[in-house]
């Protein structure tokens, strides 16, 4: 006998975060746990607000439909469902049939939060040798903070995310920064520009390594191999099942080039499970997955080494729904 369980989850944020211009306060998604003969899978369904195609209303409706049919043992696809409740639902699934590795890759690249000198005490403490940074806003003072962090630290190599805000000019003017033996130092920038188009022009003219991430959820994209792209960036809550992002990972390999698994801002759950999917099938990238210590708590499944204090079903962060 099959059965599911639906709770709703809203955690406060302790880092005012801000997406699209717009500030995100808390986070808020769906817990899902499926039953049957003796296992049990979890999975968060959480649409990132300003991403997602889909909101959480829509979400939590098409996975009643789901539960629906699945308790009925109808076996209903999840391939066609909004891409945050295919995730979800395929790491529950995954999880009932002992499929998804129990083992995760827990390493981080660690992410700045907005305070540069507290970042910078982290990665003197950490000694990592990559870190990652937001840009996207004055391209002059960006490029020259890019150039100071590579200056300071002589190991490091950055991933940067400019989330396709700038214009040509203002990317050549942000690289216009940094010095040509630096500009080797960044492992790559997330789409820099406002089109594929002219974030490949960029990279090649200023010779900086670009990786593609916007782009990966679009229905129109392929993999293709070009000149200073190194890699894809996937955030399965935003792409879909696991199975969707097996088949992006094993084409970004056939063409020689990385696959990042990356937060969508999930709780300790579902960042846990993407821990797991990147140990399985990217094992020598790592991750960026540093997206916990934004939270105060974690949801019913621990973060490796995160000493945050963790909370089940009966918290009040989790709300029982009628499936």
């Amino acid at each position: 006998m099959r059965k599911a369980r639906l709770y709703h989850y809203q955690i406060p944020l302790k880092v005012n975060v801000v997406l699209r211009y717009r500030p995100m306060t808390q986070r808020q998604g769906l817990l899902v746990c499926l039953e049957e003969k003796g296992n049990m899978g979890w999975g968060e369904i959480a649409p990132l607000p300003h991403f997602s195609q889909e909101d959480l209303d829509i979400a939590e409706l098409t996975l009643r439909h789901w539960i629906n049919q699945w308790e009925k043992a109808l076996n209903p696809s999840i391939e066609n469902l909004p891409p945050s409740v295919a995730f979800g639902l395929s790491c529950a699934l995954a999880e009932l049939s002992g499929t998804l590795a129990m083992q995760g890759n827990y390493q981080t690249v660690p992410l700045c939060k907005g305070n540069l000198s507290e970042f910078a005490e982290q990665l003197h403490e950490q000694k990592t040798s990559i870190a990652k940074l937001k840009i996207g806003f004055d391209p002059e003072h960006d490029g020259k903070m890019v150039e100071d962090f590579l200056h300071a630290f002589p190991y490091l190599m950055l991933r940067l995310d400019a989330n396709r805000i700038w214009q040509l000019p203002q990317a050549e003017l942000f690289a216009k920064q940094i010095s040509l033996k630096n500009r080797k130092r960044i492992q790559f920038i997330e789409e820099p520009c406002q089109t594929p188009e002219l974030s490949q022009q960029f990279a090649i003219q200023q010779q900086i390594a670009i990786a593609w991430d916007e782009s990966v959820r679009e229905s129109s994209f392929t993999i293709k191999k070009m000149p200073y792209l190194t890699a894809i960036v996937l955030k399965p809550m935003l792409i879909g099942s696991i199975q969707k992002c097996i088949k992006l990972i094993e084409q970004a390999h056939q063409q020689g080039m990385l696959a990042v698994i990356s937060s969508s801002i999930e709780s300790s759950l579902g960042l846990s499970q993407l821990a797991r999917i990147a140990y399985q099938y990217t094992p020598n990238t790592i991750p960026g997955l540093d997206t916990l210590n934004l939270m105060p708590v974690q949801l019913i499944r621990p973060w490796q080494g995160s000493s945050l204090p963790i909370v089940n079903i009966t918290s009040p962060f989790i709300t029982p729904l009628k499936a």
